[in-house]
């Protein structure tokens, strides 16, 4: 079982390396002669890089309810993973990551919006 420091610092990682894979499709998307797919690959990424760290510092801060705080972490992770991964794929190779991969990865992106907002309501009701 992985101890909340190390899931953090887990989760912590891979959000530099979405931002990284951000930039690299920013750049790609805009040097290709269609970056449409890359742009939005991108953003996703670099919004939810940003989420991620967010997450790990207000669930180090006690801000939210640890259970819910850090699967909405991971939810960003996955849900931003699977949405750019589509569509970078579908933008450079033409085939998909798998079938409704994007809207998978929408549909677990704002589930781990919601899954945030519940998360510091049930931090808040218990100070």
């Amino acid at each position: 079982m992985i101890r909340a420091a190390g899931m953090h610092a887990i989760l912590l990682v891979v959000a530099g390396l979405m931002g990284a894979a951000g930039v690299i499709l920013a750049a790609a998307g805009a040097h290709a002669a269609s970056g449409a797919g890359l742009e939005s690959a991108s953003a996703m990424l670099l919004f939810h890089a940003c989420a991620t760290i967010g997450t790990v510092l207000a669930l180090r801060s006690a801000l939210l309810w640890p259970p819910l705080g850090t699967l909405a972490a991971a939810g960003f992770v996955l849900g931003a993973i699977l949405f750019a991964g589509d569509l970078s794929l579908r933008a450079l190779a033409g085939q998909r990551l798998f079938p409704m991969a994007a809207p998978s990865g929408g549909f677990i992106l704002i589930a781990s919006w919601l899954a945030l907002s519940v998360a510091a309501a049930c931090a808040a009701l218990r100070r």
